[in-house]
């Protein structure tokens, strides 16, 4: 190894800005080389009119794992980001008026409960010893370890096999769980990381043992602040950003990777290359003149990729107090609504949306007496519906707004002050997202842990990939945690 050790991760989403930190704190000179005019990949921010739009994940849970990679670096997550505790974590709400407010308060819960279906009581808290089980064994122990070898995933195998994780989250929660509503309620948690709880493994329940163990919480200032106290962070140690750095190229010769070259011809030298990039693009285009980026991009192109995701983005000259700063509004269909998302060829007429309303935790994210939104609907990739969106686009819009209005947020129309949406064209043009997924590989029990990319290329020896793609998957604890796995790999090799 070279005397002065360089490392370059393509991409500065939250996997590709974790996995800097570590190696930046390790000793490692590390360039962070992003695309886009501002840092957060899918965690992008707008800013219109004095609203405050956070682009993407909202939902921050395991504190832990971001407070690690300040502990890292020799310095604490409070003196970069002030985190605020969401309660509840979720309203959820169903089309017959019912709704049910999932907090961190047993008793709370249990009463809930009980008022639905008082036999789940008790099948609530065997749910809750299997989930936590599960999390102990698949976040604690496995969740940043990187599955480099199928002996790795054989070791994990008995005690994989003994949580029954060839069964689905929706089939562990009905084995618990009688009421309808209740299942969706303990289900729904796996579309967050584009799962689809009747075919993710019932591995990805330990979310909700995740939630409960540490809460559900939103940095002050949106996202975005997160990821500016990351970027602050890891500049204050040393780290190097470039903005509007589009990547062309990962160069390689032999079996090595030697360093980038940008669109604009600019070349950086490196002796090992993370990207954080879209598993497929960084294969398939970033690759594309050594012989590994065709082959494995094709592979790649085969396997089953998530949803895609509607985002519409609304400020309103309005506060609705009567709204939880995170909400699931449920359609009349579940199960029906899920198989059009995730095979079906066309936009179901229904839809399930979640609601963010931030100004409940902090209303400094629009103007006084205004509040910001998002609200999304998980829709089907461009490779299942190849749907115009550019006209789709404003009337599944016009149809949310309309269906909002009805129903939760009343005058929202006469409120409104700036909107914009965000389809699966956006993710596919806008992040370089394969088919416009917006979680990448779909997180099935064949597509996990070592059936999934690996953390470092099984060819190219100094090449790695963090994010969603990779292991453990998609969310922001899963891209941490797999920033965490990377960057453990490559400190190794560089210490050699």
């Amino acid at each position: 190894m070279n005397e002065t050790k360089q490392a370059v991760v393509v991409g500065a989403g939250f996997g590709g800005l974790a996995l800097a930190i570590r190696l930046q704190a390790s000793g490692i000179q590390t360039t962070l080389l992003e695309k886009r005019d501002k840092p957060g990949g899918r965690a992008y921010v707008y800013q219109d009119q004095g609203f405050t739009f956070d682009a993407g994940p909202t939902v921050i849970t395991d504190p832990s794992a971001i407070e690690e990679l300040f502990t890292v670096a020799g310095k604490r997550l409070s003196d970069y980001v002030d985190m605020l505790p969401v309660a509840p974590f979720y309203r959820l709400c169903w089309e017959d008026g019912s709704h049910f407010d999932y907090a961190n308060d047993q008793e709370a819960l249990d009463r809930q409960i009980h008022a639905r279906n008082p036999a789940d009581v008790q099948g609530y808290q065997r749910f809750l010893a299997y989930s936590k089980a599960v999390f102990d064994e698949g976040y604690l122990k496995l969740g940043a370890v990187p599955f480099l070898s199928f002996r790795d995933m054989i070791q994990a195998g008995p005690q994989l096999a003994k949580l029954q994780a060839w069964r689905s989250v929706y089939g562990m929660v009905s084995k618990f769980i009688e009421d309808e509503h209740l299942r969706q309620a303990f289900s729904f948690h796996s579309l967050l990381v584009g799962g689809n709880p009747f075919a993710t493994s019932s591995i990805y329940t330990l979310i909700h043992a995740l939630e409960r163990r540490w809460g559900v919480w939103f940095p002050r200032g949106g996202t975005g602040a997160l990821v500016n106290g990351m970027v602050r962070l890891f500049q204050d140690i040393g780290g190097r950003i470039e903005l509007n750095a589009d990547v062309a190229a990962i160069e390689a010769s032999g079996a090595r990777v030697n360093g980038v070259r940008l669109a604009d011809g600019r070349h950086f030298p490196a002796q090992a290359v993370a990207s954080n990039a879209d598993v497929v693009h960084t294969y398939a285009d970033l690759l594309s003149q050594h012989p590994r980026g065709p082959s494995q991009a094709g592979a790649l192109r085969k396997k089953r990729f998530s949803n895609s995701l509607f985002v519409l983005y609304f400020g309103l000259d309005h506060h609705h107090s009567q709204l939880q700063h995170h909400t699931v509004c449920f359609g009349p269909r579940y199960k029906e609504l899920i198989t059009d998302i995730f095979g079906g060829k066309t936009l179901a007429d229904d839809f399930s949306l979640y609601l963010h309303a931030p100004c409940i935790t902090d209303p400094s994210l629009a103007p006084p007496g205004c509040g910001s939104h998002y609200v999304l609907a998980p829709v089907p990739h461009l490779g299942n519906a190849n749907i115009d969106w550019t006209v789709e686009g404003p009337r599944y819009r016009d149809r949310i707004f309309e269906y909002l209005e009805r129903r939760y947020m009343p005058g929202l129309r006469k409120q409104l002050v700036t909107s914009r949406i965000f389809t699966p064209l956006d993710f596919r043009d806008e992040l370089n997202a394969h088919v416009g997924s917006a979680f990448s590989l779909e997180p099935i029990l064949t597509q996990s842990a070592w059936f999934r990319p690996h953390n470092r290329d099984s060819e190219l020896a100094n090449l790695y990939l963090v994010g969603a793609g990779t292991h453990p998957g998609a969310g922001v604890p899963g891209v941490i945690g797999s920033a965490k796995a990377t960057a453990g790999l490559m400190i190794e090799e560089f210490g050699r």
